[in-house]
């Protein structure tokens, strides 16, 4: 039996990330609700009990708003698609200028479906993202990033924990109201608990303000003008440049200079700004997370599943785009089927977990994150 571990964080968001990259190639419902299904099994299997590993179920949750939102967007404001008319709805003329921009007005199928499949896309790629969140450890993530990008990782993981600490102050006021016989549902609870889970975000803030002050964040080193100018410079650069080798790739008819081309020089000046930068910051890291074949077999999972729906969806293989106008059954290629049973695999390659860790094991390993 593997001894139980952490699996490094950056394993993780590579998987979740070639997930959220798959699922934007494709358009079938029952791809993206695989997907949905592969990410819920292995957030099942190695889901911790910390308050992270919790935070699942809200973007679910989200998710779903997101369907519904986008579904009734388009029936309220979008225009009509197709012939198939569900419902014919009160409606408001607008002038020719706003030509395919309505209020109301008849309700077709086609015009519901296409809402559907985008808004499952966008869904399935914000749960995946929560998949990550809910799986890897924000502090033990910050400590994996390299010491160029460290106040941008800070700002980044900062942004990630809100939603963590948000959904655990949430479950604790209802706790505290439930036993004290109150209403934990309602217009009036959820304005009650309000001030308290802004009130415990604004405190959290000033506390971590307090240590990263305390600890000389943002100091510059012994950096001269003239290496933070050129690392500025290869940064911005090269940042631009795979932005452009993005467009390029994605973009149809655009040049084949402007694509691969740009996009590794692109990539490879970014790297060279933040090898450049991170010779004069030091960091030290206590007890760093190793990186070995299970990592290797989660960020590996991650990649197959993105390279297999971008290949498919390249080669114009029949199913990743499924027809909204005519209404079409969708199908299930098998080269996405079988990136998607590969994207499952983290669920048993990945170690176990460790016991869990009592709060004072959490504080203890935020504080070795600052230090």
């Amino acid at each position: 039996m593997r001894d139980a571990r952490w699996l490094h964080p950056g394993a993780w968001w590579l998987w979740a990330l070639g997930m959220a990259a798959a699922a934007s190639r494709t358009t079938n419902p029952l791809l993206l609700a695989l997907l949905i299904a592969c990410a819920a099994l292995v957030v099942h299997a190695r889901r911790p009990e910390d308050p992270w590993g919790r935070s699942f179920a809200f973007f679910l949750r989200l998710g779903v708003a997101v369907i519904v939102i986008r579904v009734a967007v388009q029936l309220v404001f979008g225009a009509a698609v197709g012939t198939t008319v569900l419902a014919d709805l009160p409606g408001l003329q607008f002038p020719e200028w706003l030509a395919g921009v309505r209020l109301g007005g008849a309700v077709t199928l086609e015009s519901v479906l296409m809402a559907l499949y985008d808004g499952m896309r966008l869904a399935t790629i914000l749960i995946c993202v929560g998949a990550a969140n809910s799986l890897a450890s924000p502090t033990r993530l910050l400590k994996s990033v390299p010491a160029a990008l460290y106040e941008l990782g800070v700002s980044v993981v900062v942004a990630l924990t809100f939603t963590p600490q948000l959904v655990s102050d949430v479950d604790r006021l209802r706790t505290s109201r439930r036993l004290r016989g109150r209403r934990t549902s309602g217009i009036r609870a959820i304005a009650a608990s309000a001030v308290p889970v802004l009130e415990g975000a604004l405190e959290r803030s000033v506390t971590l303000a307090a240590a990263m002050d305390s600890r000389g964040y943002g100091r510059r080193g012994d950096s001269t003008a003239a290496q933070r100018r050129t690392s500025a410079a290869l940064l911005l650069g090269g940042l631009v440049a795979a932005c452009v080798g993005i467009y390029a790739l994605v973009s149809a008819g655009s040049p084949a200079v402007l694509g691969l081309p740009l996009l590794i020089a692109g990539m490879g000046a970014a790297v060279a700004a933040a090898a450049l930068s991170g010779r004069t910051r030091l960091r030290t890291r206590y007890r760093p997370d190793p990186w070995s074949i299970s990592e290797w077999l989660v960020s590996s999972a991650g990649v197959a599943v993105a390279v297999a729906f971008t290949a498919a969806a390249w080669s114009g293989v029949a199913g990743m785009e499924t027809s909204f106008d005519p209404p079409a059954w969708p199908l299930l290629p098998w080269q996405a089927v079988l990136g998607i049973a590969l994207a499952a695999t983290p669920a048993f390659t990945s170690p176990p977990l460790p016991v869990s860790t009592s709060p004072a094991g959490r504080t203890l390993e935020a504080r070795e994150v600052l230090a």
